[in-house]
Order: C-alpha cells, then structure tokens, then sequence
C-alpha cells in the first residue's frame, strides 16, 4: 500500500524526465577520451584503497566495493532510486498518523508537481557531484564517481587530470571506508534522516500556519541569515535535531578531507595546487549560484568540510589517530554540534 501511495504522491518518471531535460550537458569529449577517463578514473578508486586504509587506520571487509563511473542522466537514476528507498518508511510513518492517504495528499500536491520539482533539483545536482557513496537503503551501496564532473572541474582549475582524479577519489573511498569499517554507522544514519523527514513533513491541519511562517522567514534565507528551505518548516527541537545530523555530516567530509590531503605530494604530486585552486572554486560561484545553494542548503555543507576538518586535526592533535578512531565506537561517541567547533571538549568527554 505504501508504494503505490508513494507513487501516487511523485511521478518518478516524470522527475527523470524533468532532470534529462534540464541537467547541462557535459563537457566535450571524443568517444576515445570518455573510454580513457571512465578506465582512469575507475583505476584511481582501486588505487585509493590502500593510501585510504594507511591513514585511517580503519579495516573494512575484504568483499570486492561496487564502483560506478557514471554520466549525469546515470546519477539522476541512482539517485532516483535512492529517494524512493528513502521516502518509503517516511509514508509508512505518516500513514500509521493518519497524516496521508490516497487523496488528500495527491490532491492538494499532485504527484506531477512533486516529481518535477525532485527533477529539478537533481539536474542542479547532477553537474556538481563528483562522486558519492550512495547508501541505497534496502539495496547494495556502492561507489559513484561522476565522470563529467571530474573532467569538467579539473579543465576548469586547470589541474593535473591524473592527480584530480585520484585526490577526489580518496576523499570518497574514505566515505566508503566509514561506511563498511563501523557497521553501525550505515543503519544509524538513515534511521536519523528517516526519523527526521518524517517529523518535518507538516500536519495538514497545521499546514497553513507552517507556510505563513516559512513566508515571513524567507527573507531571512534569501540573505543568508536564516539557514535554508528545510530550516523554513523545522520546529526550534526539529532544527536541533538537525544540527546533531549536520554535526555527523561534518565529521564525516572534514574527515575525507583530511584523508586527501594527507597523502602528500609523494601520492598526488600537486596536491597542495589542486587544495589551494578547489578551495578557492568552492568560494567563487556567482550570486545566483549561492542563492541557490543557500536555499537548498548547500552553504551548510560547505562549512561542513572546513568545520569537520578542523576538529579531525584538533583531535589527531590532541590523542593522534587511533585516538581519533574512538569516534567509531558507538553513536554516543559521535561529535555534539558544540564539539565539532571544541575538538578538545570531546577530547575531554571521550578520553577522561
């Protein structure tokens, strides 16, 4: 009942179609070049491995990764997939409430609607990503690295190809490595996203005064001053929810981004050329580009990579590595949103 109630509510097919329509087209490649970066690429994610497992310390399953090097239209489907996998608990929950039915929902929405705007999103998203580690609730995670992306950045920075692609590779076989060397850690994240979405969707009876609400905040998001879109519709408890979420996230791309700055210039010669022009790229999108990121709350994750890195080295600082791997032990030994910006507060908490 929950899946064809889901699908009742998005029109999956109509948000492929939305995102092939509206994702930008890649760069130019001749058909030779595409084959040579799909196998370049798909071989620096082999060969991030060990450099990943040397820094980390963390041991994962000798079980063979799944690694996909895909287009833009490929990532929309993956994600697609991902999306539905995520939702589907969240319409079972609401519909135990009583909060959706077949046509209450459908009707004030309208799974068009609903559909276009997931494909909109993901064709802003498509041309960004350079990779990913999709977890895919209910089915097999895997690896993804965007081949387009890769290429069209690193012409853009004018970097090394070969070295870029492998610094962006190690940042996502650390993901991956997170992912399959804490077995916990997978099942608790989409519990927390799960758990959350579920809470944020509004009450209907509730609903008119939620979107007065978010109308008279908006200025306040369009000028960087009061988070983003999902911030608009979130409870004071709901926001601190999601700080403690956004408090993982950080952990877990400021440590990626030590991992790939920590092999030197003995693994990727340029190194401190691709950081110095990537962090100066991430810092120097146009207006309307920031807009949007803001709105989507992407802003958010920008300071996650510098905010997370700098508790990483805080606390390697502080009790090195293996000490630092104490974060893996359980969710209680998860950084608080106040300790990511106070390395040494969980220093205090988890090492007495």
């Amino acid at each position: 009942m929950s899946e064809e109630l889901l699908d009742r509510l998005v029109d999956w097919d109509l948000a492929a179609a939305t995102a092939r329509r509206l994702a930008r087209p890649g760069p130019q490649v001749s058909a030779s070049e595409a084959t040579d970066v799909v196998r370049e690429v798909r071989d620096a994610a082999v060969a991030a491995r060990p450099h990943v497992a040397r820094i980390t310390g963390l041991q994962t399953a000798d079980a063979e990764p799944v690694v996909l090097v895909v287009d833009r239209p490929r990532w929309v489907e993956a994600n697609l997939q991902t999306l539905r996998a995520m939702l589907l608990p969240v319409v079972d929950k609401l519909a135990s409430r009583r909060h959706l039915n077949s046509t209450n929902v459908v009707a004030a929405l309208g799974g068009k609607v609903t559909g276009a705007e997931a494909g909109g999103l993901l064709a802003f998203l498509s041309s960004k990503v350079l990779g990913q580690y999709d977890l895919a609730p209910g089915g097999t995670p895997r690896l993804l690295l965007v081949a387009p992306n890769l290429v069209h950045v690193e012409r853009e920075m004018g970097v090394d190809p070969h070295d870029f692609r492998l610094w962006v590779c190690l940042h996502e076989e650390t993901h991956r490595v997170q992912f399959t060397a804490v077995p916990w850690l997978r099942e608790h994240l989409l519990a927390q996203a799960t758990s959350l979405a579920g809470d944020l969707a509004p009450d209907p009876a509730q609903l008119i005064t939620t979107l007065e609400d978010a109308a008279r905040r908006l200025p306040e998001v369009l000028r960087g001053e009061g988070g983003s879109l999902i911030d608009l519709f979130a409870s004071p408890e709901q926001r601190e929810r999601l700080r403690g979420v956004a408090a993982v996230m950080s952990l877990l791309e400021g440590h990626a981004d030590v991992v790939m700055d920590e092999v030197g210039p003995e693994v990727v010669p340029s190194v401190a050329t691709i950081r110095a022009r990537f962090t100066a790229r991430r810092a120097g999108v146009d207006p309307f580009d920031r807009m949007i990121r803001r709105l989507l709350g992407l802003e958010d994750k920008m300071r996650q990579y510098r905010d997370g890195a700098a508790f990483v080295r805080g606390v390697v600082a502080e009790v090195g590595m293996d000490g630092f791997n104490a974060v893996w032990t359980s969710p209680e030994t998860l950084p608080t949103p106040q300790e990511i910006a106070d390395p040494r507060a969980w220093v205090r908490r988890v090492h007495p």
